[in-house]
C-alpha cells in the first residue's frame, strides 16, 4: 500500500493528528514520459492540486484509463488506479463503481480512445448515470501512434492516414455527451490551469457521470489545433466563458450572445443598440439552451450564419440530477436481498440438471 493510504487523512484537513494531504502526497515514484510541452503536464498538474482539496481520503481515489497518451495518466498519481484496453475504460470503471461505491472513480481517456473503439462504452455509461468523473483529452489527434487522424479532427485533415485530407464529419464530444443523456456536461481547456481545476471540482462534486472535455494540445502532431481559443491574443473574441447566472458576454464585455428565433446571434454591446439586459443569462439546467451552446462547433455557417463566428462555450454547459446507476442497483439489489434472503451460492450451483464427467 503506497504511504500515506487508509491514515485517515482527508483532502480538507487533518484528521487523527495526520496533516493535512498536498499536491506532492499525489505525485507517484515515476518519471512522467509525455513529449516535452504536452498539454497532459497542466491536466496531470491540475488534477493532483485538486485531490488535497476534496473530501475524501487517499485511499479513495481511483484512476481507470484505456489506451493513448492520456492512458499513461494512474502512472504518474499516487493513488489507485487501473491502465486498461482500448475503449473500455467506461466499462472498467462502471464495474469497479458497482461493487465499490464508496470509491471515487476517475476515467482518463483521449478523443480515439473513447469516441473510435470506445464509443460505445463511454455512451453506455453515460446514459445509465453511472457516478463517474470522466476526463476527455481532445486534441484531434491520434498521438501515441504518431499522428492519424481521430474521430475529432477537421474534415480536410492532411495526416499519415488522410495524405489527401480527412473526408469524415468531426464528432462534436459535448454534443455527444448530451445525446446520450449525460447529466453533467462541461468543457475546458489546458492552457487555463484555474479554470480547469475548477471544471473539474464542479465535475467532482455531481452525482452521477460527469464528462469534461479538455481542449490538450499535441505539440507533436497537431500543434496549435486550440490557440484561438487559448492563446491571449484571440482568446478574448472566441472563447465564451459560462457562468450559471451570469449573461453571455465575452471579449472583455464588448460582445455578447443572444437568442435570434431559434438561433444565437452576437450582438455588440458597445453601440447603443443592445446591452447586456438583451444578452442571454446562462442556465446549466436547461436543456435546449445547452443544445444550442453544443452546436458551437467547427464554425459550421448552417449553425453559425454566414457572417459570423460564434465564441466555443466553456465551462458547465449542461447539469441535471437524477438517480444514478449505482443508487438504483443497490437499491435493487437490497429489495430482492429483504425479500429472497441472501441465497446460497453452493445450492444455486447444483440446482436443477446436475451430471458427473468421466463418473
Amino acid at each position: 500500500m503506497p504511504p500515506g493510504f487508509g491514515d485517515g487523512a482527508g483532502g480538507d484537513g487533518s484528521a487523527d493528528g495526520e496533516p493535512a494531504l498536498s499536491r506532492k502526497d499525489f505525485q507517484s515514484d515515476q518519471d512522467v514520459r509525455w513529449c516535452p510541452g504536452c498539454g497532459d503536464y497542466a491536466i496531470l498538474s491540475a488534477v493532483q492540486r485538486l485531490l488535497p482539496e476534496l473530501d475524501a481520503e487517499k485511499a479513495e481515489h481511483v484512476f481507470v484509463s484505456g489506451i493513448g497518451c492520456a492512458g499513461r495518466f494512474p502512472y504518474y498519481v499516487d493513488a489507485y488506479g487501473m491502465h486498461t484496453i482500448h475503449g473500455r475504460a467506461p466499462a472498467i470503471a462502471t464495474g469497479l463503481k458497482a461493487s465499490r461505491p464508496e470509491l471515487k472513480v476517475w476515467v482518463v481517456t483521449g478523443d480515439g480512445d473513447a469516441l473510435s473503439i470506445g464509443g460505445n462504452h463511454l455512451i453506455h455509461a453515460l446514459r445509465r448515470n453511472v457516478d463517474l468523473q470522466i476526463l476527455l483529452f481532445n486534441n484531434e489527434i491520434y498521438g501515441l501512434t504518431k499522428g492519424q487522424y481521430s474521430p475529432t479532427s477537421e474534415r480536410g485533415k492532411v495526416t499519415k492516414s488522410s495524405p489527401y485530407g480527412s473526408i469524415d464529419a468531426p464528432f462534436n464530444p459535448v454534443r455527444v455527451a448530451l445525446g446520450a443523456d449525460a447529466s453533467f456536461v462541461a468543457r475546458t481547456m489546458d492552457r487555463d490551469p484555474q479554470h480547469m481545476k475548477a471544471v473539474m471540482e464542479q465535475s467532482y462534486d455531481h452525482s452521477g457521470a460527469a464528462f469534461v472535455e479538455i481542449y490538450q494540445n499535441c505539440n507533436i502532431f497537431n500543434d496549435g489545433a486550440f490557440f484561438e481559443f487559448t492563446e491571449k491574443e484571440t482568446k478574448p473574441e472566441r472563447a465564451l466563458f459560462l457562468e450559471d447566472g451570469r449573461p453571455m458576454t465575452f471579449a472583455e464585455g464588448a460582445k455578447g450572445l443572444r437568442l435570434d428565433g431559434l438561433g444565437l446571434e452576437v450582438v455588440d454591446l458597445e453601440n447603443d443598440r443592445w446591452s447586456v439586459a438583451d444578452c442571454l443569462t446562462h442556465d446549466a439546467s436547461d436543456e435546449m439552451l445547452a443544445e444550442l451552446l453544443g452546436r458551437i462547433f467547427w464554425d459550421d455557417p448552417d449553425v453559425n450564419g454566414d457572417d459570423q463566428k460564434l465564441p466555443r462555450p466553456f465551462g458547465v454547459i449542461y447539469q441535471t440530477e437524477r438517480p444514478t446507476y449505482g443508487d438504483l442497483l443497490h437499491t435493487q439489489i437490497e429489495g430482492i436481498t429483504e425479500k429472497k434472503g441472501t441465497g446460497d451460492l453452493d445450492a444455486l450451483l447444483r440446482e436443477g440438471d446436475t451430471w458427473t464427467v468421466g463418473g
